[in-house]
């Protein structure tokens, strides 16, 4: 956030400035990707300012959370990286640091030797529990949107994740 506010949309001048020098048709898109991403920025600084103290990032807090939120505990890292859309790369870097933490443990899986395992631990669960009710207590930076806006506002983005093939329904 700028130390002072701006008395102008700077989106919407750069909207006008690109509607004038370029193509007038491709303006809202322009608009419409430039705020996107300053959204990103705004809502990974309130979570980021949440998970802070916890010693977590936004990727380590999801991939928590993912464990938690799975039956047992523990998935098998391939499987993470689908589920969290990410790099496998990624995902062994996410459970590297947790691991450091000792908030999650490699374990082999049961049936295929090919396949390891990241279990939450004790510690981990603590922890993402705590660490969500500091994002809950920040809306995820998305306070001052209304119940109805935050649907609207997730039925757009939905299409176009869809659109782009993100998910198959």
């Amino acid at each position: 956030m700028p130390a002072e506010p701006l008395d102008f949309d700077p989106i919407e001048e750069a909207r006008s400035q690109w509607s004038g020098r370029w193509d007038p048709d491709v303006s809202d898109a322009m608009a419409a990707a430039t705020s996107i991403m300053r959204a990103q920025q705004v809502v990974l600084a309130a979570v980021d300012g949440a998970l802070r103290p916890f010693g977590l990032t936004f990727a380590r807090y999801e991939g928590l959370v993912l464990l938690l939120f799975s039956r047992k505990g523990s998935l098998p890292l391939g499987k993470m990286g689908q589920r969290l859309m990410i790099h496998p790369t990624s995902v062994t870097n996410i459970i590297d640091r947790l691991e450091a933490q000792q908030l999650v443990r490699r374990i082999p899986h049961p049936t295929d030797g090919r396949t390891t395992l990241a279990e939450i631990t004790d510690e981990g669960r603590r922890l993402a529990e705590q660490a969500t009710r500091a994002v809950n207590g920040v809306a995820f930076g998305l306070g001052a949107l209304s119940d109805q806006d935050l649907r609207h506002l997730m039925r757009i983005i939905r299409k176009l994740r869809q659109g782009v093939g993100d998910f198959a329904l």
